[in-house]
């Protein structure tokens, strides 16, 4: 298909809706330093992102007389942009908003290439990562492996819950209870539950409690479900399966942050169909199976890309069935696309 060219009119009007955008942007900056620089701004405090809406914050308070009251803030100009899970310092003014004046360093940060593979923060100071997927849509274990593969590289604690476990019931989901046990034998820590059924939501919220998690996945696993059992009240919109696809339709457009009453949060990000790893190395990729880890440096040649060359370490591993047929595909199917995707 050609590429599509835009009129000169329809390249004017993309340009003026960018400029709106800046002058409003520039208008609120202003506003924020206009109330630090008049004194109408109340004592510096911590606070914590819980939710992201272009250049303003919804900031909970974490300490004085505010705390656990949520304000929508402004950022001041030179801060970098936040995302959800940012821990920041704040102040609040007399309007119920507030002045978001300082970012604390993050501990951890989570990031995806957008459309043009500029690396995105989605998340910050997450400390689990709770991979959802289902019998249906089909899953398929190059993406599941794409998640853990981050996982490993931002170093963060992976969690695998099968969602939908109840449609389970007939034979044809054998090779998705290989997958769970294959997984499980690898020491990762798999869950089977049903979100509508209840099974399983308290051994997930024992798992969860402590922890700043983040849920990712495809749409239509059921993410947003999982969240409406274990937080009841949220409500989030759940969208159902498209029946012509068998794919999920996205619900969730903001990154939320969601308290569990035992303790730990809940960021719910919105729906992913693909998680990119332009970014990472052939060496980083390496890593994230970790299973391969014994067998590196072992190979016959140093630039061995394990891929069908003599005397490679992991393709002997492979045909010991020390590594997993299944996984080493996915490692293949990755490293081709490290160099093909673009986003």
């Amino acid at each position: 298909m050609a590429k599509r060219h835009l009129t000169r009119r329809q390249s004017w009007q993309i340009q003026k809706v960018q400029d709106e955008r800046t002058v409003r942007a520039q208008r609120r900056a202003e506003q924020a330093e206009a109330s630090l620089m008049g004194g109408d701004l109340g004592p510096e405090q911590a606070g914590l992102v819980i939710a992201h809406f272009g250049v303003q914050v919804d900031v909970e308070a974490l300490s004085g007389e505010l705390a656990g009251q949520v304000r929508r803030c402004h950022l001041r100009a030179n801060l970098p942009a936040l995302v959800t899970g940012d821990r920041v310092v704040w102040r609040a003014d007399n309007q119920l908003g507030g002045v978001i004046v300082a970012q604390m360093p993050r501990e951890t940060e989570l990031n995806r290439p957008d459309h043009r593979g500029q690396l995105k923060p989605v998340a910050a100071n997450v400390d689990r990562l709770v991979i959802v997927f289902a019998p249906l849509p089909t899953p398929y274990t190059t993406l599941i492996d794409r998640y853990l593969v981050a996982s490993e590289q931002i170093g963060l604690t992976p969690l695998l819950v099968l969602n939908k476990a109840d449609l389970m019931l007939g034979g044809e989901f054998d090779e998705l209870r290989k997958w769970l046990d294959d997984y499980a034998a690898l020491g990762y820590q798999v869950m089977s539950l049903s979100a509508s059924s209840g099974s399983g939501l308290d051994e997930l919220r024992a798992a969860l409690c402590g922890h700043i998690s983040v849920f990712v996945g495809q749409s239509g696993v059921g993410k947003s479900s999982l969240i409406n059992a274990l937080l009841p009240g949220i409500d989030l919109r759940v969208g159902a399966l498209s029946e012509s696809s068998g794919q999920g339709t996205h619900t969730t457009t903001t990154a939320r942050l969601f308290h569990f009453p035992e303790g730990g949060d809940l960021i719910d990000s919105p729906g992913i169909r693909e998680f990119g790893l332009t970014h990472i190395s052939h060496d980083d990729l390496l890593e994230g199976f970790i299973e391969f880890r014994p067998w590196l440096g072992r190979c016959k040649f140093r630039d061995c890309q394990h891929l069908h060359e003599p005397g490679c370490a992991l393709l002997q591993a492979v045909e010991s069935k020390l590594i997993s047929a299944s996984r080493m595909a996915s490692y293949r199917q990755i490293l081709s696309s490290l160099v093909t995707e673009s986003y």
